[in-house]
Parts: structure tokens; sequence; C-alpha cells
């Protein structure tokens, strides 16, 4: 899938879970909501020198290699629906335990995310390096400088990463058959969907917008904000 149709797929997802997810409090939840959306792009970056990678310039470009060798090539290691999610949730686990880190990982969700949605940002100031680690690096230090410590990081890595995986599985490319891979070279394919094809840019895209715009009304204090103002309009 497109790059935004990954994190547009996993807002609605962290959307969606938000009556389950371990977060309290309207800032943790958009925390929540934003960390799935971005980490929703995270196994891309098995694919050295790509857009992804090149977020932060070197920064994101030397690991993207180094994950992509240990990954075996793109849509490989990384798109292993028990290893990805374990290894990445794994230096969540570890990052959650500390301010620095865990701010390190909300910053690289929220690049991420900014980064895939950028075709619906104005400008092109998040495409840039430095302009995607300002907005980046300060709205990870927004977020957590209001909510307790994220413990709950490794979890809303492994739910993002699960999506990605998810929405890779249904094009023609194809996802690694989990484990199975290892010894031979095989791959999961649902449907033959090239990756940007009308169906998804036209139906599934929009779908994900739809989705993610309900269940943010229904899953947080939005509700309570807009029923006043929807009752209003129909009163008249």
């Amino acid at each position: 899938m497109l790059g935004h149709s990954h994190a547009l797929s996993g807002l609605a997802v962290g959307a969606a879970t938000l009556p389950w997810a371990p977060v309290e409090g309207t800032v943790a939840q958009v925390a929540w909501v934003a960390a799935v959306g971005g980490f929703a792009m995270l196994p891309d970056l098995d694919a050295h020198g790509s857009t992804v990678s090149d977020m932060w310039g070197p920064l994101t470009d030397v690991p993207s290699g180094a994950i992509g060798r240990l990954a075996q090539g793109h849509r490989w290691g990384t798109h292993d629906a028990v290893l990805g999610p374990l290894a990445f949730g794994g230096l969540a686990v570890l990052a959650a335990r500390n301010y620095w880190s865990s701010l390190l990982f909300m910053a690289l969700a929220i690049g991420l995310a900014l980064h895939a949605l950028n075709f619906v940002i104005p400008g092109r100031i998040e495409n840039t390096v430095v302009g995607n680690l300002v907005l980046s690096w300060a709205g990870a230090w927004f977020l957590l400088d209001h909510t307790p410590q994220p413990m709950w990081l490794p979890w809303a890595v492994g739910v993002g990463c699960l999506v990605h995986i998810a929405g890779d599985m249904i094009t023609r490319q194809g996802v690694p058959v989990p484990l199975i891979w290892i010894l031979h070279r095989c791959r999961l394919m649902l449907t033959p969907m090239h990756t940007g094809a009308f169906l998804e840019k036209a139906v599934l895209a929009p779908a994900f917008v739809v989705a993610a715009l309900w269940f943010l009304y229904a899953n947080t204090g939005a509700r309570d904000a807009v029923d006043p103002f929807i009752a209003d309009i129909l009163a008249r």
C-alpha cells in the first residue's frame, strides 16, 4: 500500500482501539492515535534510500540500511507478522522506560505520519529534514509533557506494525509467511490489487479517513463537543 494509506489505516485503527488502549485523558488519547498512525509506517524502514528512510537524513537512513540488511530486504523480516512487531516492540519496551528514548520513539511516529500525510498538509515543511525534525520533536515533547510516562509505547508499535502488514497483505506483492519464509521464501497475498491501484486511492483511503473520524467522534470527548453543534443545526 501507499504510505498515506498505511498512515490513514493506522490512525483509524488507533482511534478504533481507544476503548482498550492503556491511556487516560484527551492528550494521552491523541498520543495513542498519533503513535499507532505513525508506527503503521515503521516496517517500511527496511527500504534503505526510500522516502521514509530519508525522512531525517542520515539519522534515519543509516539505521534503515541496517534494518534492511537484518530483515533480508524489503518486505521480508520487518513485514513478518510475528517477528516485525516483536522486534520493534522489544525496542519500544526498552525505550518506554526512559523519557528521552520514549520522546525519540514518539517523535519518530509523528515524523512518519507527517511524512506520509504530506499531501493534505499545506506547504512542504514536513517534507524537509529540518522541518520534519522540528515538527515531530515539538509534537512529541508537547504530548509527553502532558501525559504520564508512555509505558504503552510497545502496544502502539505492535498494533501499528500489524496494521501495516495487513495492508500490504492485500496487495499482490504480499508479505512473508510468518517464520516459514526464513527457510523457504514464500509470501501471503490475499488479493491481486497493485499498490497505488484505483481501488486503494478511490475507495480504501477515503474509507480510512471516514473510519478515523467516526471512531475519534465515538471514542473521545469530541462527541460532547460536536453533538450540541449538530443539534443546533438540526433545530434550525
